[in-house]
């Protein structure tokens, strides 16, 4: 079932001449729900409204974030799957126009589909990444957003999947690297965690929000954003990837250099500290 324009429904009503289809003329949100709750509700709607205003997407009076919270649970409810699931929430353009719409105005699909785990827990314990160089991201403000524009993360995903890496980090105009395929990067250096600033063309993460305020209540740890060099890589102590749907994944191999797992473990534990809280 799918939740198009606040209509629970069983058919599919997207249609040859959408906008999101033809040109990637949409944004969207992936979110965890966890026992009925959708974990960072506040950070997912806000960075939804700031992509629709960046593409210069009509803002619709009733999209607020308790709207949206309505229409995914009840997709959720509907599916029974309130427990432990992910939903995706895509706002593309309405139909007409080529590359210059007709107009502004907005629609909204929801997909939602089961996880197996309710926690945030590693994901894999070997776990190898190699850069991918065939495309860059370009550092800009379209980059930090979710659009359905993914062809780096697509074509990289199949180049991982050739070469048998479980991902690909991503490099920019500078050949710094800022992220991986499926999230954002951090890495230690010492007792210092750093992870690209935004203005590196980095996706502006919900995870990698919540895990900098994690990190910076570590005493131990200095947490910077700054870039990160492809060379920094053999230096570091330790890799991990981080997004909203599988939390915090080490990597453990890149090239021939091993990595530690201690602070991404700690972190981990934090995380899932704080939504038994909240």
């Amino acid at each position: 079932m799918i939740n198009f324009n606040g209509n629970v429904t069983s058919e599919d009503n997207l249609l040859t001449n959408n906008r999101g289809l033809l040109y990637g003329d949409s944004v969207f949100e992936t979110v965890k729900i966890l026992d009925g709750k959708i974990l960072f509700a506040e950070d997912h709607y806000f960075r939804l409204m700031a992509s629709m205003r960046i593409v210069r997407m009509e803002i619709p009076m009733n999209f607020t974030m308790e709207y949206f919270e309505e229409q995914i649970l009840t997709l959720a409810k509907a599916e029974n799957l309130e427990k432990s699931s992910r939903a995706r929430i895509t706002i593309f353009r309405n139909q007409g126009g080529f590359y210059l719409p007709k107009d502004n105005t907005v629609s909204f699909l929801i997909h939602i589909a089961a996880l197996e785990n309710s926690v945030y827990q590693f994901e894999k314990e070997s776990y190898e990444v190699e850069l991918y160089k065939d495309f860059i991201v370009t550092k800009h403000l379209l980059s930090t957003i979710k659009s359905s524009n993914r062809m780096i993360n697509v074509t990289g995903s199949i180049f991982a999947d050739e070469n048998g890496y479980d991902n690909c980090l991503l490099i920019n105009d500078d050949k710094n690297v800022i992220e991986a395929l499926n999230g954002n990067i951090f890495m230690l250096m010492g007792n210092k965690l750093i992870t690209p600033p935004i203005s590196e063309g980095c996706l502006n993460g919900v995870m990698r929000k919540q895990v900098l305020a994690l990190a910076k209540k570590i005493e131990s740890l200095e947490v910077v954003e700054e870039p990160i060099s492809p060379f920094d890589l053999q230096k570091a102590n330790e890799l991990f990837v981080t997004n909203v749907i599988k939390g915090i994944q080490p990597i453990t191999k890149y090239r021939k250099k091993d990595y530690e797992t201690k602070i991404s473990k700690e972190i981990l534990l934090r995380l899932n500290a704080q939504i038994r809280l909240s």
